[in-house]
């Protein structure tokens, strides 16, 4: 075989390099991990504050009572009897004894006992049940942790005390309990993955050092990662839960990208190539693929960047700098790795994995399918179309909001607690607040107009009883809290929303002179990000579709094969759309997915699946692509070129796909529904593409299309031409033979 010559292909001439210059190469590598990990440890990761990221009007307001008004953080205390009442001695025993409990602990700044006149509210309608509600002396959520430690301590005692009643706790410790189980449930994806991932390799390379070079490039990509997110993090602040995404892209493309690479490596030296040789071919091919494909995920993944919303702003550059890194280690360390290593990737081999496959590497399975495709594409073309469609037919029914309290784990003490808590006192927890900044509160026209806002929303018939309003320390800000119609997302809340926004308050405090207003709370929070959404959704979905299209476009020299890459892809993501909708809405295979209730899909969801999926789907579709265009330049037939192409990767990209299915499932069994619907969501939009799109569609239409695939208008004949790497070597046999 002819060796590799001179060329302008900056992922051939990195390989090069790279095996040229092993010990550069992989100390280099090292070396830039430990500085990155160096430089995030020095920096430090400036988080995103949850109270200043919302959207809209909400948003402002959020942020301003953040900055300005420091509420003292606090607990409520339930006091509730299935017998008794609040007008029996114990009971009331019960209530007295926990308020002045609680009020000589040294941590706490005032307690509201539902007995002192005024906080009737605090009594449910029944009067079964009864609040106590606690300040403490803090308004620093890190610092009041350690203060509410009496106060539970007290609350546990009481419980021991007053046996007839029931005593427990939602604030702190509550707030504790749910993030806790939350980071437990990203630990377990976490810490499963990484099995998952080396299974799958193992079974794809049928040797151990070959299965993990792929996790070894991926997890250092990640670490690297987080390192070097401090440097953003300056001046975009992080998510918290940034690091859950890192290492969910970064193990999923890392292990792709290593995957590509090293299974044409092992192709060409099993086809007579010399060592060398067969390195440089793979970084002429797969590496260059592997650009692109990096490339087209991170334009993707660039489209969180319009969405206007802080979180998705910095997912859009975590996950931005990850590719970037796996693709840096893929087309750098790991040629050097393959040059050290030679044939000696094949050590400590699984003799029974070979069984699987076919000598020429071709999966049986998916050769069969190919075959029966190309022999009827239309009826392929027309049955699988069919069906991807009437799976995203659901999505236009899609609902979107923030799971209510019954989508969260119901085994946690804080839930039950919580759930005691609204069922006593129906409607008091969804309620709106109105923020009233001014000067100065106490003038009488803020009173009065304060007043008359409280009156008028009740009035309105779309508010009730108990209102509330709480001023802060200097004087400068009132907060109106209303109970509000509805469930909190629905249309009676929504429609109690628009009157409040758009008549109670512009006619009440909205008329003070020198004073700012606005609402949040739960309606208007998921209202304005809701919006915020649909507003930017068409502006991510134009940047992400125009971009690949561009990259499809210069690098297969076809418009054709670009529009259609973009079509099949989207039909995948609808597809997945209409999945969330069957699963989470309408209730389908809820008992396996362990979860009993059904409500909206997250906010925040469509959008963020669809960069992600978008993206991720490309590196499959720009994969094999490569492999039909490259057969196609070398003299074969389009059918025989997509024969050839689909075959020869169906190994590696099947791979990859049950890599990502099978961590993408791990989330989809954890405890917490917006983890269960991302999981669900990934994992299916990442089936469909690997199999459907990929096996049925792809092949069907492309042999429908023949020599049209590779159309490319005369005006855009100025594309410059990527050349190929290598000398043409002899044309294979078709794929049919």
């Amino acid at each position: 075989m002819t060796p590799l010559g001179k060329s302008s292909n900056i992922a051939a001439r990195m390989g090069r390099w790279s095996a040229s210059h092993k010990k550069t190469a992989i100390f280099g590598w090292l070396a830039f991990v430990i500085a990155a990990f160096a430089i995030g440890h020095a920096l430090g990761t400036k988080q995103l504050d949850p109270d200043k990221s919302g959207s809209g009007e909400s948003g402002r307001v959020d942020a301003i009572i953040a900055d300005e008004y420091k509420q003292a953080m606090g607990d409520t205390i339930l006091i509730q009897s299935s017998k008794s009442t609040v007008d029996d001695p114990a009971f009331r025993a019960a209530i007295a004894d926990t308020a002045s409990t609680i009020a000589n602990i040294k941590s706490v700044r005032r307690v509201h006992s539902p007995l002192e006149a005024g906080n009737e509210g605090q009594i449910s309608s029944d009067r079964h049940s009864a609040l106590v509600s606690v300040e403490l002396r803090t308004t620093d959520e890190a610092v009041a942790e350690k203060l509410d430690v009496p106060v539970q301590h007290a609350i546990a005692s009481l419980g021991n005390e007053h046996s007839s009643v029931d005593i427990e706790e939602f604030g702190m410790n509550s707030s504790k309990e749910i993030n806790k189980a939350v980071n437990d449930d990203f630990a377990k994806a976490g810490l499963l993955s990484i099995p998952v991932t080396v299974g799958v390799l193992l079974i794809a390379f049928g040797a151990l050092v070959a299965a993990g070079l792929p996790v070894l490039l991926a997890l250092t990509a990640v670490f690297a990662t987080m390192g070097l997110l401090a440097i953003p993090s300056q001046i975009v602040p992080l998510d918290e839960n940034v690091g859950v995404i890192v290492l969910l892209i970064g193990l999923a493309v890392g292990v792709d990208y290593s995957m590509f690479y090293l299974k044409r490596e092992r192709e060409e030296r099993a086809a007579g190539r010399s060592e060398r040789a067969a390195l440089e071919a793979a970084a002429a091919t797969s590496g260059r693929a592997v650009l692109i494909s990096g490339l087209t995920v991170m334009a993707a993944m660039a489209g969180m960047l319009f969405t206007g919303d802080k979180t998705f702003g910095g997912f859009g550059i975590a996950t931005m700098v990850v590719v970037a890194v796996a693709v840096l280690g893929s087309l750098t360390v790991l040629p050097a790795m393959l040059a050290a290593l030679g044939d000696k990737v094949e050590k400590v081999r699984l003799p029974f994995v070979n069984r699987l496959r076919r000598p020429d590497g071709q999966g049986r399975f998916w050769s069969a399918i190919v075959d029966r495709v190309l022999r009827r594409p239309l009826l392929s073309a027309l049955l699988a179309g069919g069906f991807l469609l009437a799976l995203a037919a659901p999505a236009l029914n899609m609902q979107t909001g923030q799971p209510g309290n019954n989508t969260l784990p119901q085994n946690l003490q804080a839930v039950k607690t919580f759930n005691k808590i609204e069922k006593a006192f129906p409607g008091d927890q969804v309620g709106a607040t109105v923020m009233v900044k001014t000067n100065d509160v106490n003038r009488p026209d803020v009173k009065a107009a304060i007043a008359e806002l409280r009156h008028d929303a009740v009035a309105s018939g779309e508010f009730h009883e108990p209102t509330d309003v709480e001023f802060n320390d200097k004087g400068t800000i009132a907060l109106v809290s209303l109970a509000i119609q509805g469930d909190g997302q629905n249309a009676a809340s929504n429609a109690a929303l628009a009157t409040l926004r758009e008549d109670v308050v512009p006619a009440t405090v909205g008329k003070l002179s020198d004073t700012e207003v606005g609402v949040t709370g739960e309606t208007a929070q998921v209202k304005d990000f809701n919006d915020q959404m649909k507003r930017s959704a068409p502006v991510v979905f134009a940047f992400v579709l125009l971009l690949a299209f561009a990259l499809l476009l210069k690098t297969f020299r076809s418009i054709v094969v670009a529009i259609k890459a973009i079509l099949l892809n989207l039909l995948s993501v609808a597809a997945a759309y209409g999945a969330l909708v069957l699963v989470f809405q309408h209730g389908w295979g809820h008992q396996l997915l362990g979860f009993d209730s059904t409500g909206p899909i997250v906010a925040f969801l469509p959008v963020f699946l669809f960069v992600i999926l978008f993206g991720l789907s490309m590196d499959y579709h720009v994969f094999i692509l490569s492999r039909v265009r490259e057969a196609y330049d070398r003299g074969m037939s389009t059918e025989d070129a997509v024969a050839h192409g689909i075959k020869s990767t169906a190994g590696v990209v099947t791979s990859a796909a049950t890599v990502m299915v099978g961590v993408f499932a791990i989330f989809a069994s954890l405890q917490f529904m917006f983890l269960k619907q991302f999981g669900v969501g990934l994992a299916v939009a990442v089936l469909i593409d690997a199999t459907i799109v990929r096996a049925v569609l792809l092949p069907a239409t492309m042999k429908l299309l023949g020599d049209w695939n590779w159309y490319l208008p005369r005006w855009l004949e100025w594309l410059p031409h990527l050349d190929r790497e290598d000398e043409p070597p002899a044309k294979p046999a078709p794929a049919s033979a």
